[in-house]
């Protein structure tokens, strides 16, 4: 039986590869709930007075920083928390994971807003990619349900006038992202990955990713030991994503190299700096159709929605 090498006193539930460190569940979930309130810190994530929007989706990322941000603002009257679930509309997942985000956000007393796909736009995800499947150049699943998300989540946001968009990235999902943006080049979104994205447009939410530092397997171990009920099941469309290939090939290296995700985020927190000085403030203005912020006279959302229609 190997024991924790910080008590010393109880058994270790992880080994940690990339410290070489083993840990008991409570040194564990304490060394995480650190790490969240360390990248809070560093970050200035949190002001006073917030109304935080947690985008709750009923997956482990989503529910864990719930309950994890839940903990930290107890003693901070100032704090209001608010969950805010997109429903895209995918049979046999996003329907099997509202409810336990309902739940979840019952459970800690948190206001829960449900915004659909077929109420803001008059589709669901599935009926899109039936509409565009003679398309020659279809689009994937990923492309609309990204565009429509980051918009109706900005927009339910601003209007249940939330200072702060919190979202569950997690370590693998940023470096995923950071690998996917330099491989397409582009650099400019590549800019607004960091921790913290401040609003460049009155109708743009700041967003923080106060999970931004926990490996994805550490977040999922968090939920577990803790008791924690959240969505296990994989979005149907993930395996025809880009981010998916990448997401493997990360994997494998890591297992090979232990610290290898760590250091592409280190590494490109130091490049980050420069890149935002010299690509990451583009004038917005609104677009023509909606008024929601954008470079050009149409937002990517209505351009995809007015591709449909044609």
């Amino acid at each position: 039986m190997a024991l924790c090498n910080l008590c010393e006193e109880h058994e270790a539930v992880v080994w940690r590869r990339y410290s070489g460190v083993r840990l008991c569940k409570s040194c564990f979930t304490q060394s995480i709930e650190q790490n969240v309130k360390r990248t809070i810190r560093r970050h200035a994530m949190i002001s006073k007075n917030d109304r935080i929007a947690l985008g709750l989706s009923g997956g482990k990322d989503s529910v864990s920083i719930m309950h994890l941000l839940n903990q930290i603002t107890e003693n901070r009257p100032d704090i209001e928390l608010i969950a805010i679930t997109i429903d895209e509309g995918i049979k046999d997942y996003r329907n099997e994971s509202i409810p336990i985000a309902e739940k979840n956000a019952k459970q800690l007393g948190i206001e829960h807003k449900i915004v659909s796909f077929k109420e803001t736009y008059g589709y669901i995800l599935d009926d899109l990619l039936v509409l565009t499947k003679s398309q020659k150049r279809r689009l994937k699943a990923c492309a609309y349900c990204g565009v429509f998300r980051r918009s109706l989540l900005n927009r339910a946001a601003r209007e249940l006038g939330a200072t702060k968009v919190v979202t569950g990235h997690n370590l693998d999902d940023d470096v995923q992202a950071i690998l996917m943006n330099f491989m397409r080049s582009d650099i400019e979104r590549e800019s607004r990955l960091g921790p913290k994205t401040e609003p460049r447009h009155s109708k743009l939410v700041a967003r923080v990713k106060p999970l931004r530092e926990v490996p994805e397997r550490e977040v999922a171990l968090y939920a577990l030991l803790n008791e924690i009920e959240v969505h296990l099941g994989e979005c149907p469309y993930a395996g025809e994503s880009f981010r998916q290939v990448i997401r493997n090939w990360l994997n494998e290296v890591e297992v090979k190299y232990p610290g290898t995700k760590y250091s592409i985020l280190r590494g490109f927190d130091k490049l980050l700096p420069t890149l935002k000085e010299k690509f990451g403030h583009p004038p917005l203005q609104e677009c023509k159709y909606c008024g929601e912020p954008t470079q050009y006279k149409v937002c990517k959302a209505c351009e995809l929605l007015q591709k449909l229609k044609t």
